[in-house]
């Protein structure tokens, strides 16, 4: 039974922020408190290696329609205190970064499960949800451009090396934007339609997006508005960040199979439970419609920190590159690339203008990268 509790964290923190914003005042800080709170909580524990013992889907995934419903209804806990608090400038500041961070973890993680999954009603929820960041239309992106592409210059998840959080965050939104919008245009010319007819799927998203600004409206007027905007923007950027440390260097032979090696795992025990297992990511890319309580750890890959560690450590590039991504991007050339890929590997090194490494001695164990937990 606790194998399945302990996924209801996630919407318990949902919860639990809109009942500080229902509150109120400096009750409003909850929600973004969760964020450095788990951070370090999270970076002080021990891996966790488990393999879920849960056999029943259903029960399973209340916490993910949970976590994926409780995305808007923080948003109208934000307009409704707005209009019924006089919240300080900065509780409310405090306020729209608390519900970006909510619309970031653990709302991104639920939705993309639900729209892995193969149920209609679930695509369309998981869809919609994004509404909460902006984009309804990243189904198409991430479906049949990441999955697809990862770990080669075709792929916008996929940070290049050397590149850092600051200039890949904004190039992933425009570029996953527009991969969207052409995808959906592809599939619609093929049907016969008009690559930008009123079937395209962005139109569809402007509207979901207009009638949740409009309810928010009703509830908070434009302040409401202007602040659910803010941390609708804030949160899409954010969630390239977390992008960047799952496929941060990797490089694949464009057309080769995808395998465990070509993504980074993230083992630590609250990443696992408040993303609904997308930090042990290597499964999934072997088999996108696999259930998130069945991925299996990829032991033996380079262990990586938690992935609140990571994100903390690429605020200050130097700290990522020489603490964390370097010694597990030589770690994996070495002992995981093929030739193909250390020839890859090699040459974004040097346009990086990193060190050439590719002489050493390969690494015994999978564990270089683990000084930040």
């Amino acid at each position: 039974m606790f194998e399945y509790l302990k996924y209801y964290l996630s919407p318990l923190t949902q919860v639990l922020a809109a009942v500080g914003f229902l509150l109120g005042g400096d009750y409003v800080w909850i929600a973004l408190a969760w964020f450095p709170l788990f951070a370090v909580i999270d970076g002080l524990m021990k891996p966790d290696f488990t393999t879920r013992r849960m056999r029943n889907r259903t029960a399973a995934y209340i916490p993910v329609w949970l976590s994926t419903l409780m995305g808007p209804i923080l948003y109208v806990a934000l307009a409704w205190s707005l209009s019924h608090h006089e919240l300080t400038t900065l509780q409310i500041i405090g306020a729209t970064l608390g519900t970006a961070w909510l619309s970031v973890l653990p709302l991104v993680p639920a939705a993309h499960e639900l729209y892995h999954a193969r149920g209609k009603i679930g695509k369309t929820v998981g869809r919609y949800a994004q509404v909460c960041y902006l984009d309804s239309t990243r189904m198409e992106a991430h479906v049949v451009g990441h999955h697809i592409d990862v770990g080669t210059p075709e792929d916008s998840d996929t940070a290049a090396r050397g590149e850092t959080l600051y200039t890949f965050a904004p190039k992933a939104v425009i570029k996953t934007t527009i991969q969207s919008q052409k995808f959906i245009g592809d599939a619609l010319v093929k049907k016969g339609y008009g690559r930008w007819s009123i079937r395209h799927a962005l139109w569809r998203a402007l509207l979901a997006l207009g009638l949740f600004l409009g309810l928010l409206y009703s509830l908070g007027g434009t302040q409401a508005v202007i602040v659910s905007l803010c941390a609708m923007t804030i949160a899409r950027f954010w969630i390239e960040t977390f992008n960047y440390f799952q496929h941060y260097g990797q490089v694949r032979l464009p057309g080769t199979p995808i395998e465990k090696r070509h993504v980074w795992n993230h083992f630590a025990p609250l990443g696992r439970l408040l993303a609904f297992e997308i930090t042990n990511h290597a499964d999934h890319h072997l088999n996108s419609y696999q259930s998130f309580y069945t991925l299996v750890p990829h032991k033996e890959s380079v262990r990586m920190p938690s992935v609140f560690v990571c994100f903390f450590a690429a605020l200050v590039p130097p700290i990522w590159f020489s603490m964390i991504i370097k010694p597990a991007l030589r770690e994996w050339d070495l002992k995981w690339a093929n030739a193909e890929e250390r020839a890859l590997a090699a040459e974004q090194n040097r346009r990086a203008g990193w060190e050439d490494w590719f002489n050493e001695p390969v690494p015994r164990t999978g564990n270089t990268a683990t000084a930040a937990g």
